[in-house]
């Protein structure tokens, strides 16, 4: 009988010699290795946050670029006009009445605005004498693109040219 209890003994003995993890650092391990997963996703957000930024402002500044670019373009006694859809046809009149953009009636400041891709153009004409192109020799042209990015913050790239009245400083005038 003292024989079977030494074995008994023994195997016990082997039981709580076996190797292996125990639940409490299972756990550790998990709680550990969780952390490490939250970071990695919430660095994706942060990076799709920029990238998405990123696009926006691009697509803003090409806005603008070729806004600014198009009322270059035109004849002088045109610069209030607009051709909205590229088609080679004027489509609106840039206004001065504090309605649609235009933030003050009457102020000499002519405006215009769009949206495009989630993306509101504005953009301003605004003369050195005068309310109209035939009086003044300089025209201040400004064209800001707002945004709203991913995070919810609203974003804004704006652009500004002087162009001169070419009556005025000696260049053939385009009509």
């Amino acid at each position: 009988m003292k024989h079977a209890v030494k074995t008994m003994t023994k195997r016990c003995g082997r039981v709580e010699e076996a190797g292996g993890f125990t639940l409490v650092e299972s756990m550790v391990a998990l709680v550990v290795l969780s952390i490490g997963v939250i970071g990695t996703i919430a660095m994706c957000e942060w990076a799709q946050q920029g990238l998405q930024r990123g696009a926006l402002t691009a697509t803003a500044l090409a806005l603008v670029e070729s806004r600014l670019e198009e009322k270059r373009s035109l004849p002088w006694e045109q610069l209030l006009t607009d051709d909205l859809d590229q088609d080679g046809t004027a489509e609106s009149q840039m206004r001065d009445d504090g309605m649609q953009g235009d933030v003050t009636n009457g102020d000499g400041v002519f405006t215009g605005s769009m949206t495009r891709s989630n993306i509101r153009l504005e953009w301003t004409v605004e003369f050195n004498r005068g309310r109209q192109p035939g009086t003044a020799s300089l025209a201040t042209i400004e064209a800001r693109a707002r945004f709203r990015a991913l995070g919810g913050q609203e974003r804004e790239v704006r652009l500004r040219t002087i162009r001169a009245n070419p009556r005025y400083v000696g260049l053939p005038v385009l009509s």
